[in-house]
């Protein structure tokens, strides 16, 4: 495949597979167990949620395959960008999912970023126990700028930085799994009521349902996706990072599930909104001691927020990058900073998209996330991988996922469950969201066919 922008603005390589990789789990790594885990439970029913963890796992690790294979094939800037675009050239339509694709980044991306900061915000009351609504939102709102701040520098600082936030992010996790291992019981944490075991139409349904907030947890897999052009040797590291984080987060979140419900009984975990600050404390016998360990755990989860953030960022800023390179949006985010090499018009506006976004509620955009991208993305990019696999022999495609195509099949089959037992409301959001992008689509790009159009 010949490189459609040769002598257009180029990244840098500056990361290896351990700084992707440390990219990808800062992603998937945030403050979304610690504000989730909650409403999985009253989701479920019950102390039995591990059922959404291994169901969303095992879609985690199909769809990461995908991306995988995606990612190998076409390891540039922009990710499901490119990849729609040229999985389905042959029809016609790659153009079309582009920009939908587009479109849904410049909502959905600061819609994402903005439930992290929200989260932070929620937590942060932990301390501020008076804060108002309007305090709340603007703290949500400065912690978009300062993220957005931190990474106005280039990509070797960048991956250098990841790293070093990885590292407290797995300390902060550590702490939760090391205390719990030697003080949880098994016993509570497997307490499964007898509706566990029967495995109805009732109990899929609420899988379903609580498998969008475990997939929200996940999500973060694709990042890497997001920086190609910006990882040395892309078409290793890349499908190597996905699946190694995906692995490494799954054991960390099924772990630390375990150990929290065999300290916190499942009917009190469901009403506390600071789960891993009320979980630190039951693992000291002495009061004060439980408090101050609360205090430091607290400041700790509100750092891997901003950290997760900092990934999240990162990856959602390369997306309008790579499509104004490509003439498919406006020239100006194709602008690269002229001394630090990294798309600084990009960056800025998803930082300030989000702000706006942080004067929602958690609940208002957690559940929609899911289901705008389902319908958006991810079902597109599981027929895509097969359909560019197939017709687009011109494109070298050095990675192929195990027993191809399966877990491709069962990404599909998977996404399309999950939607269908979401919220009817967010079902409908999403419908309606998808009908406004292919207009927005036939009213700003019309029919116009170019060389790079990907049609």
């Amino acid at each position: 495949m010949t490189n459609e922008n040769a002598g257009a603005a180029q990244l840098e390589r500056g990361m290896g597979l351990l700084q992707a990789t440390a990219t990808n789990m800062l992603g998937m790594i945030g403050v979304g167990p610690f504000l989730t885990l909650p409403f999985m439970i009253t989701a479920m029913g019950g102390p039995h949620i591990l059922y959404p963890w291994l169901a969303g796992a095992v879609l985690a690790l199909c769809d990461g395959l995908v991306y995988a294979q995606f990612a190998a094939a076409l390891p540039g800037s922009g990710g499901p960008y490119v990849y729609l675009r040229e999985a389905y050239k042959p029809f016609s339509l790659g153009r079309l999912l582009s920009f939908m694709f587009i479109f849904q980044v410049i909502v959905i991306g600061p819609l994402g970023i903005a439930s992290g900061a929200v989260g932070f915000a929620d937590y942060l009351g932990f301390y501020w126990q008076t804060m108002g609504p309007l305090q709340h939102n603007l703290i949500a709102a400065a912690v978009c700028i300062a993220v957005t701040a931190m990474l106005y520098r280039n990509i070797e600082a960048i991956g250098r930085l990841s790293v070093v936030l990885l590292g407290v992010v797995l300390l902060t996790v550590g702490w939760v799994i090391v205390a719990g291992l030697f003080r949880f019981s098994p016993a509570q944490a497997f307490a499964f009521p007898p509706e566990a075991f029967v495995f109805d139409r009732d109990l899929f349904a609420k899988i379903g349902a609580a498998s969008i907030l475990a997939m929200y947890n996940y999500g973060g897999y694709n990042q890497v996706c997001n920086i190609g052009e910006e990882i040395r040797n892309p078409r290793k590291t890349m499908p190597r990072a996905i699946v190694l984080s995906i692995v490494l987060v799954v054991l960390i979140y099924v772990v630390m599930t375990i150990v929290v419900l065999g300290m916190i009984p499942w009917q009190e975990a469901q009403q506390t909104r600071t789960i891993a600050s009320v979980f630190i404390q039951r693992t000291f016998s002495d009061p004060a001691q439980g408090r101050i360990a609360g205090v430091i755990m607290n400041a700790l989860i509100l750092f891997v927020t901003a950290s997760s953030l900092y990934a999240f960022i990162l990856g959602y800023s390369r997306i309008p990058f790579a499509a104004a390179r490509d003439g498919q949006f406006f020239k100006v985010f194709a602008k690269v900073h002229s001394t630090k090499h990294f798309p600084h018009v990009s960056l800025l506006t998803i930082g300030a998209l989000a702000i706006p976004f942080c004067f929602l509620t958690l609940g208002q955009i957690l559940n929609w996330l899911i289901l705008v991208q389902i319908l958006q993305q991810f079902i597109w990019q599981c027929a895509g991988v097969i359909l560019l696999r197939r017709y687009r022999k011109d494109i070298p495609q050095p990675f192929t996922m195990w027993l191809y195509p399966v877990p491709a099949l069962v990404s599909l089959g998977l996404w399309l469950y999950i939607f269908f037992t979401g919220p009817v409301a967010g079902m409908l959001f999403a419908v309606s969201f998808l009908l406004v992008s292919v207009a927005a689509h036939y009213l700003f790009v019309g029919r116009t066919r170019t060389p790079s159009a990907g049609v």
